[in-house]
């Protein structure tokens, strides 16, 4: 009979952890007699003492008590109310331990899930400004204790309790003067904040945009009601303080959901969109557009891909996941042909869109699943010579994968938010004789424990058959 492994860790006491290392959420993750304990707050090299607050059979996580030995990385953060919110996780993190972190955490990935430890993965790309980077604000709206008090910030990490900020400072400066005028509005005229337990009030989110090339400012209110009193002292109120306004709109929510954005909404001042640019392509952006949140970083991290893919004009390419075309236009500038596809039929409008508003002619946008797209582009003439993914979280599903390699691209360069799915679909890919040459982390979310990546796989050998086939 197997005897069963007894746990060291007793829930309630306090324990001296080394940290080797931060987990996938940027939690430091320690050993207490060789039993995993992940201490939220605690940096990899330091001591630390914990009280173990949950212990399961395979690891603990312990509340951080005290640092014994510090980080030389360990630096102040900048926000008042880090530690409460749910956003950042880093901010006590220096920079450059920051993107040493995220190279790890992807070279971690690639070794214990991939098992591809052979695979080089570069130096994290940083941002100029690990700060004040995010174009877009959504905000929740809360009843305070006080009547007509209202709490305008971010919910409390694994809560729908919202912190009342002044300020973020990873947002832009725009999105930032939005806050002090909504809440002295709503406290003038008495406007309330939605109760999403009785489904009472009027305001839901704050929504705010900012063009980081054009300048311009969107704000997007989301309401319970069609009808919001005052909105046109709102407004100007709005044009007095946020330089660069371009646009208000209301966004009507009346479902009860967690979901930010109804269906219907309506211009209020301005215009409806907004304009920013990425590289030399620019974009409208409306309330309900997707753009990357950080303008700055996606170019880097576009012309990695497009570096990665090692155009010299006469190439067709496919990218798969294409979303609003993003990453297809900027393929596009450099092949004979761009072809894009996503299931997301809104996307594909928005795609078809941007490349009429770019003058960009040598593109296709085809609306459906990649698995079955790919091979009827095949079959009706499209060889591909590169083929690009960007996929969500989840990664990209096992049957795009292998459609993938039966086309047989020369080149395929893979975009990920994930490093756990990336290295699991390096993998697949690896048996279907692909090999990755390299992989450029990018910091696209200062302060936080995302990375995206980008990899390149060149064609090697035979193809294998997936077992599903």
């Amino acid at each position: 009979m197997k005897k069963e492994t007894t746990v060291p860790v007793v829930k309630g006491r306090t324990y001296t952890i080394d940290i080797l290392r931060l987990g996938t959420n940027g939690e430091g993750v320690g050993r207490v007699e060789n039993f995993t304990v992940f201490v939220p707050g605690a940096l990899p090299g330091e001591t630390v003492e914990g009280r173990a607050e949950i212990v399961k059979k395979q690891y603990a996580a312990a509340q951080l008590v005290r640092i014994v030995q510090p980080s030389p990385d360990r630096t102040k953060p900048a926000c008042p109310v880090y530690g409460e919110c749910g956003g950042c996780r880093l901010q006590h993190l220096s920079y450059e331990g920051q993107l040493r972190e995220k190279r790890r955490q992807v070279k971690d990935a690639l070794e214990r899930i991939g098992h591809l430890p052979e695979v080089p993965v570069l130096p994290t790309i940083g941002a100029d400004d690990p700060m004040s980077y995010r174009n877009k604000m959504q905000l929740p709206v809360a009843a305070g204790k006080k009547k007509h008090e209202p709490h305008i910030g971010c919910f409390a990490e694994k809560s729908h309790r919202v912190i009342d900020i002044e300020r973020c400072p990873i947002q832009k400066d725009g999105n930032n003067l939005i806050i002090p005028v909504v809440r002295d509005w709503m406290r003038e005229y008495k406007i309330p904040a939605y109760d999403e337990d009785r489904g009472t009030g009027i305001m839901r989110h704050i929504m705010g945009r900012v063009g980081v090339h054009s300048g311009e400012v969107m704000v997007c209110l989301v309401t319970a009601v069609d009808m919001v009193p005052h909105m046109k002292d709102l407004v100007r109120l709005l044009r007095e303080k946020v330089p660069g306004l371009a646009s208000v709109v209301q966004n009507v929510n009346k479902r009860h959901t967690n979901v930010i954005l109804g269906e219907k909404t309506k211009v209020i001042f301005g215009s409806p969109t907004i304009h920013d640019a990425i590289g030399p392509l620019q974009f409208h952006i409306s309330a309900q557009s997707f753009f990357q949140i950080n303008s700055e970083q996606a170019q880097k991290l576009y012309e990695t891909a497009l570096s990665f893919a090692d155009l010299k004009g006469e190439e067709t390419v496919i990218d798969v996941y294409c979303g609003t075309g993003t990453i297809t236009l900027f393929l596009a500038q450099q092949a004979k042909e761009a072809y894009g596809i996503e299931i997301v039929a809104p996307a594909i409008k928005d795609a078809i869109q941007n490349a009429k508003d770019n003058g960009i002619r040598n593109t296709q946008f085809i609306l459906g699943d990649a698995a079955y797209k790919l091979p009827e582009l095949l079959r009706s003439g499209v060889k591909p010579d590169v083929i690009v993914v960007d996929p969500p979280r989840a990664g990209c599903e096992e049957k795009v994968l292998y459609a993938v390699a039966r086309v047989k691209p020369k080149r395929v360069v893979y975009v990920s938010c994930n490093p756990a799915t990336l290295a699991r679909d390096l993998a697949y890919m690896d048996k279907q004789g692909y090999k990755t040459i390299k992989v450029q982390p990018v910091d696209m979310f200062s302060q936080t424990h995302h990375v995206e990546s980008v990899a390149v796989l060149v064609r090697g050998q035979k193809i294998r058959k997936c077992d599903e086939a």
